[in-house]
């Protein structure tokens, strides 16, 4: 049996800011530790169960990573599918607001490799590289 925990969202992105401003509030949010690549890795796969996620990273704690997911939760960016099951099956995925960030984080992931570096000579990204390409 499936459930979903529908939520009405009254989220302001000034909130992630002391300065009311929603730009700054955005950016706040999103590079809050983990978030980016927590954001990333959904990006680049989809829907992922709780255990993938942390898989994708083993530094981090069950704590943290279940902070971050609930304040994203939170932000409506992305959804909690919960599955009650024995053990429960728990999935993320992205809202449509968590869609409207796809874009973004694209731009963002082409920057990033520009200026790491990771360009071969003939111009062409390293896709193949392990930070910027499927890692599941």
């Amino acid at each position: 049996m499936k459930t979903d925990n529908k939520k009405v969202i009254s989220f302001d992105i000034r909130d992630f800011s002391t300065m009311r401003c929603p730009m700054h509030g955005l950016v706040s949010l999103l590079t809050g530790p983990w978030t980016t690549y927590i954001l990333w890795l959904i990006r680049i796969n989809g829907t992922l169960r709780f255990g993938q996620l942390k898989k994708q990273m083993p530094t981090i704690s069950a704590k943290v990573l279940t902070a971050r997911l609930r304040m994203l939760e939170e932000a409506g960016i992305i959804e909690r599918h919960h599955e009650a099951t024995i053990p429960p099956k728990v999935s993320y995925s992205f809202t449509r607001r968590g869609h409207e960030l796809e874009a973004l984080l694209d731009q963002i992931n082409t920057l990033a490799v520009q200026w790491s570096g990771s360009e071969q000579t003939d111009g062409k990204s390293l896709s193949g590289n392990r930070a910027f390409s499927r890692p599941l």
